[in-house]
C-alpha cells in the first residue's frame, strides 16, 4: 500500500482559492441583489427619467441670474 503523494504547495494554495470562494459566495448572498431586483431598480430608474424629461420645458436653459444668494 502506497500513500498519494501530493504537493504542499498546490495543496495549500487550491485551499486558499476554496476559502477565497466561499467567502466570495457568502458576500455574494448577504450583500448581491437578484437579477430580479436589478431589473425592478433599473426599470424604475428608467421610468423616473422618462417622468423627468416628460416635465422638462423646451428652450429653456438654466442660468446662475435666476438664483440670487
Amino acid at each position: 500500500m502506497s500513500a498519494e503523494i501530493i504537493n504542499l504547495r498546490m495543496a495549500r494554495k487550491q485551499k486558499n482559492r476554496q476559502d477565497k470562494d466561499k467567502a466570495a459566495e457568502d458576500n455574494r448572498r448577504k450583500f448581491g441583489r437578484s437579477k430580479t431586483e436589478r431589473d425592478a431598480a433599473r426599470q424604475r430608474r428608467e421610468n423616473l427619467e422618462t417622468k423627468i424629461e416628460g416635465h422638462r420645458l423646451e428652450g429653456v436653459k438654466p442660468s446662475d441670474e435666476d438664483h440670487d444668494v
